[in-house]
């Protein structure tokens, strides 16, 4: 009969493993750590199976130094898994209500809408991890997202157009938020809304999505990597990446929606 404190302690690690894995698919760090463990097996069972004692002690010693190395190397990475395993709002019940919370699409037809006139903008969707450090270097607004009100920050000359907006439960918490630049090296030809955007995506699980003032395109910053749209698609991904950073703006928004309609239709006693 197997030990079954053997049998636990296998399960934990693996679902360890699995959870490490899982948060870091995608990224660069994630691309890394999965060719290092397969170089790692490999090398392991090729000095296992021909009993090469003293090139094990070698590889054990330069995995060591391989594993210190990747933690320096990708910190913002690894900062950023930290930061969601350690975002205990995430496990909450969603507080998006009906009451000033926009829905994706009408977001999304507000950005499409900059993006048209060529209006530069720049806007953080907060999820698991706290944007709040950012918004210190903003201005707090806590206001009901609406057209007009995107016109006003994002339009130059006017004093908040330059920085970024931080959204947050279907609201507008904060504009002129200072975002931080990505060094990416294939992003130098990009402008520095782009850089930035991408920065944040690297530094927390924000998506972030930047219209670009120069060309009106739109693109979508996540987890570190920028995915630009052209205008056949742009409008069906954009509500798609918008309803998966704001999972309860839906449901919400639907069930307010059905129990008005219900009260309206009650007869008056």
């Amino acid at each position: 009969m197997p030990d079954l404190s053997a049998i636990v302690q296998i399960l934990i690690l693996y679902l360890v493993i699995y959870a490490i894995l899982k948060a870091a698919k995608g990224s660069r760090f994630g691309q890394v750590l999965m060719g290092v463990g397969i170089i790692a097996a490999a090398m392991f069972a090729f000095t296992f199976v021909f009993h090469f004692d003293v090139l094990s002690r070698i590889v054990q010693a330069l995995l060591v130094y391989l594993a210190i190395s990747t933690v320096v190397i990708f910190q913002p990475e690894i900062r950023r898994m930290l930061g969601q395993v350690g975002a205990f709002s995430a496990f909450e019940r969603p507080k998006h209500s009906a009451d000033g919370a926009a829905t994706p699409e009408f977001i999304t037809d507000t950005v499409l809408s900059l993006a048209e006139r060529r209006i530069g903008a720049l806007l953080a969707f907060e999820r698991g991890i706290s944007l709040r450090g950012y918004e210190s270097t903003g201005v707090a607004t806590d206001a009901i997202f609406t057209r007009e009100l995107m016109d006003c920050i994002f339009t130059p000359p006017l004093p908040l157009h330059d920085g970024g907006v931080t959204i947050r439960n279907g609201r507008v918490a904060a504009a002129h938020c200072v975002f931080p630049v990505s060094n990416n090296p294939e992003l130098i030809s990009s402008g520095m809304r782009h850089r930035a955007a991408v920065g944040l995506s690297e530094e927390t699980d924000a998506l972030v999505v930047v219209v670009s003032e120069e060309t009106g395109g739109v693109a979508v910053a996540h987890n570190g990597k920028l995915i630009r749209y052209d205008n056949a698609q742009r409008h069906q991904s954009l509500v798609r990446w918008i309803a998966k950073a704001m999972p309860g703006s839906r449901r919400t928004g639907r069930l307010a929606t059905w129990l008005r309609k219900r009260m309206q239709r009650r007869p008056d006693k």
